[in-house]
């Protein structure tokens, strides 16, 4: 069998990359009745079943360091969440919970800002990055009109597996192009009457830049739902919250109605986000709707 990485996945077919060859594969009836799927950035054995035409099936997929549910990749070990300063507006909440499912994967962060040359006077730009750099997080923010931080973006994704993620239409295929013109990935307009863009890039597929980057586009969107993080652990994925966690119900407390909670005390003294911790706030309210009924009501 030979061995090499899932690059594209699109209707039920897998295509591998080993060497210098792309094979066309099927996978193994096995792993539906397992209900395993396979995803790009898998490491994966195949069988060849014609050389000639490059066909094969998947045999075995190799023990994943990380899974991704949206966007559906594994072996990813950072993430480039892209945001757009206008055209779209930032959503703000969207980019927390990017940040979770990120934290959850113990993935390395990385928030790029785009689109800042229609950011006029660089206010909006300015507060987007020093909240996120005071929290611990690297923050670029780049032009693909006038090239700005191109370079860092590109700096970012030597010797790694790395996925661009982030809502539709703020510019994560332009980014790419402008790092790799050769990929002339397909853009879009932002749609005036939606205020978003239109989802040029359809699956999650793999490039490679250079001889060390490998790098996933992915689809945009413009929402989705925290399903498999339970209430308690929320606040795990708030990295700011840590040093503040000292309350008096311990790893109990959840930082919303408890009395003498240091968190909350943070906040009020200014040295966490009054922003981000009404999003800790709504999302735990989310998770809790979602949930139904738990055993700790809020």
């Amino acid at each position: 069998m030979l061995k090499g990485i899932i690059i594209k996945g699109i209707s039920g077919f897998y295509y591998v990359e080993v060497g210098d060859k792309i094979y066309e594969c099927k996978a193994r009836g096995l792993f539906r009745k397992k209900n395993i799927t396979p995803l790009v950035g898998d490491r994966v054995s195949i069988s060849v079943v014609d050389e000639d035409t490059k066909k094969g099936v998947v045999e075995e997929i190799h023990p994943r360091v990380s899974e991704l549910v949206r966007p559906p990749i594994a072996n990813v070990e950072k993430v480039i969440i892209t945001f757009s300063i206008k055209e779209p507006n930032p959503n703000m909440s969207l980019l927390d919970k990017f940040i979770i499912f990120s934290e959850k994967e113990n993935l390395e962060v990385v928030i790029v800002l785009s689109k800042i040359d229609l950011d006029e006077d660089g206010e909006i730009t300015k507060a987007i990055k020093e909240e996120f750099e005071n929290i611990g997080y690297k923050v670029i923010a780049v032009s693909t009109m006038t090239g700005e931080n191109i370079d860092k973006v590109e700096e970012e994704l030597e010797d790694s597996i790395s996925v661009f993620a982030g809502q539709s239409g703020v510019g994560k295929s332009s980014i790419l192009n402008a790092i790799e013109p050769d990929f002339r990935l397909e853009t879009a307009e932002i749609s005036k009457k939606l205020g978003r863009g239109k989802h040029t890039t359809r699956h999650a597929q793999l490039y490679k830049i250079g001889k060390n980057a490998i790098i996933a586009d992915t689809p945009g969107f413009s929402s989705f739902e925290l399903n498999n993080i339970e209430i308690e652990e929320l606040q795990e994925y708030f990295i700011e919250f840590e040093k503040y966690a000292d309350c008096r119900f311990g790893s109990k407390c959840i930082h919303k109605n408890e009395p003498g909670c240091g968190v909350k005390e943070a906040v009020e003294e200014g040295n966490i986000s009054k922003r981000r911790y009404e999003s800790y706030l709504h999302i735990l309210d989310e998770i809790n709707s979602l949930r139904g009924k738990f055993k700790r009501k809020l």
